[in-house]
């Protein structure tokens, strides 16, 4: 479980910050959901899905956060420090294809930022999202194109 945390975490963090825009709550929602796997351990069937076990706990989180909200994202603070992601999050290109990420519909955006936020396979995906791997890429080319839209590209 450790090891799990250490190798993990961060990213997680990242995923959870890209979807719920602030520091303080994405941690809360990586916490939330190591504990949960925590009090499953025991139960789990095959410990070499726990990482998919959690990536699926942040996401469901995240939605349970947003939805508490009642709005969409407002914006995203700092991320980890150290981080790639900081740097290029803090040049101006980053923060508008955020902010075009943050309009798009939720399963479009957790879709694009599984599979370029945390490079997960189409496969990986569709694993984490419990859809299948078309469902994953069909996400994948609205969200891209509706992306490319909102930052004035051709698609």
């Amino acid at each position: 479980m450790t090891q799990l945390y250490e190798a993990h975490a961060l990213d997680l963090v990242r995923l959870a910050l890209v979807m719920v825009g602030d520091r303080p709550t994405a941690e809360d929602v990586v916490q939330d959901s190591f504990l949960g796997l925590y009090r499953r351990w025991g139960r789990l069937r095959d410990t070499g899905k726990a990482l998919t076990y959690l990536r699926s706990s942040v996401l469901n989180n995240c939605r349970t956060v947003l939805r508490r909200r009642g709005r969409r994202l407002t914006g995203v603070q700092d991320l980890p420090a150290a981080s790639a992601e900081s740097r290029v999050l803090d040049l101006e290109q980053g923060k508008e294809i955020l902010d075009a990420l943050r309009r798009l519909p939720h399963k479009q955006r957790e879709t694009l930022v599984l599979r370029f936020v945390l490079d997960l396979s189409e496969e990986e995906t569709a694993q984490v999202m419990r859809v299948s791997r078309g469902t994953v890429r069909s996400n994948t080319s609205r969200g891209r194109t509706a992306l490319e839209r909102m930052l004035g590209e051709t698609p």
